[in-house]
């Protein structure tokens, strides 16, 4: 490493601790925020210096969130999120990261290099993908607001008005929505808002529900949060079955797009901890067998002991490890990330929450101007150095500069 890059990572440091948030989700997904603006606002006001979005089906929020970013000083970068299922463990009944559906689980693409210009293959991948959710979506509609009418909640709800709603109040087309459980469950909170004052939604969804709401109806969040879980979900009346789409099919997307497959980690997010996860030094080797060299936290929702026992883990099996918030609900929570209990990390965790954010960094850079990155486009590691550890401080330090570049640039 040359010593300008050296010198060029220390002035990157700062006095105050810099904030780094490698996955959050940005309007048209569900979003804590209501624009792409609102949330780089916040994420500048907060001190937020790398903001990193894993967005599910969509690239087309990503040119808007990238220049706004860069005005802002924010190094932004870009993933995407899939919910996949691996054959063998689905069959097997093993729970991954996704505690209600055995065989299912979520993997993220991170530092994608190509979400300006995806080529053919990844942009079929995408829409098979998509044309599964949406079909999904669909039906549950459907489903939902023929419950509701059946409680005394009519509504002219169908997935289309609730898609050019969500695509209207997030400034984007409609074509680059894709709707999740959160954007049907709020816009029947809404309608049943609008339609009945307190006394009568209690009526409404205690018929709806089969019994009372355990959630204060004058709390939009909360009622929402009560209709996805006692009309939407598994065994529930406007449940309708996903199909998601192979591991196979996500990982190829993942390189398609030129990123670094991660794995997003549940640990004790799911009482008990998921199987496939336990434990950690286990769950690392399992990553690495299915070609997957990155993991992320979301710590809040663990513990802290909890956070330090999968970083370690990971960072001893040569896996880089990173931290986020998702923000994939409309509490407004800060984007620094912080444990369960509202602590920071350890010293040790940021330390290498730190060090994987400035590889991802260093990637994207790299493989969006069509050069070598931490992992090629067939998931191989790349072979320029002489040990794992070798090419995580190359990385780290180039990203490093990156980072502190960025915020120069607006000094």
């Amino acid at each position: 490493m040359s010593e300008g890059r050296s010198r060029g990572a220390d002035r990157s440091g700062e006095a105050r601790r810099p904030i780094l948030n490698t996955h959050v989700h940005l309007p048209p997904n569900f979003s804590a925020f209501d624009t792409v603006e609102d949330a780089v606002t916040t994420a500048a006001r907060e001190g937020v210096r790398v903001l990193g979005v894993s967005n599910f089906h969509d690239l087309g929020v990503y040119a808007r969130f990238a220049s706004i970013a860069e005005r802002a000083g924010i190094l932004p970068l870009f993933g995407l999120e899939f919910t996949c299922v691996v054959d063998a463990l689905q069959q097997a009944g093993t729970r991954v990261n996704d505690p209600a559906n055995p065989g299912r689980m979520y993997l993220c693409a991170k530092g994608i290099g190509r979400y300006a210009t995806p080529g053919p293959e990844a942009l079929r991948l995408m829409a098979a993908a998509r044309d599964v959710d949406q079909d999904r979506m669909r039906r549950m509609v459907a489903r939902l607001r023929a419950w509701f009418a059946e409680a005394g909640l009519e509504t002219s709800l169908t997935d289309e008005l609730i898609a050019e709603d969500v695509a209207e109040r997030a400034g984007v087309p409609r074509a680059s929505v894709v709707l999740q459980e959160r954007h049907v469950a709020m816009a029947f909170q809404e309608a049943l808002f609008r339609q009945a004052d307190a006394g009568r939604r209690g009526d409404l969804l205690t018929r709806a529900f089969g019994g009372p709401p355990a959630a204060s109806v004058e709390d939009p969040i909360a009622v929402q949060g009560e209709i996805r879980s006692r009309l939407m979900k598994a065994g529930r009346p406007a449940f309708e079955s996903e199909s998601p789409v192979s591991f196979e099919h996500a990982l190829r997307l993942t390189l398609e797009l030129q990123g670094i497959p991660c794995y997003p980690t549940l640990a004790d997010g799911a009482s008990p901890v998921c199987p496939w996860e336990e434990p950690p030094d286990g769950l690392a080797e399992r990553l690495l067998a299915r070609g997957i060299p990155a993991a992320e936290l979301i710590p809040g929702r663990n513990r802290p002991e909890v956070v330090d026992a999968y970083v370690a883990a990971f960072r001893d099996a040569g896996i880089i490890v990173m931290a986020g918030t998702e923000h994939n609900t409309r509490k407004r929570i800060p984007l620094e990330p912080r444990c369960v209990d509202g602590s920071l990390p350890s010293a040790t965790a940021r330390a290498a929450f730190r060090e994987a954010t400035c590889v991802v960094a260093a990637h994207q850079h790299l493989r969006t101007s069509g050069r070598p990155g931490y992992v090629d486009g067939q998931g191989r590691l790349n072979p320029g150095f002489p040990d794992g550890e070798a090419r995580i401080r190359w990385f780290a330090e180039l990203g490093a500069e990156l980072i502190g570049a960025a915020s120069l640039a607006v000094a």
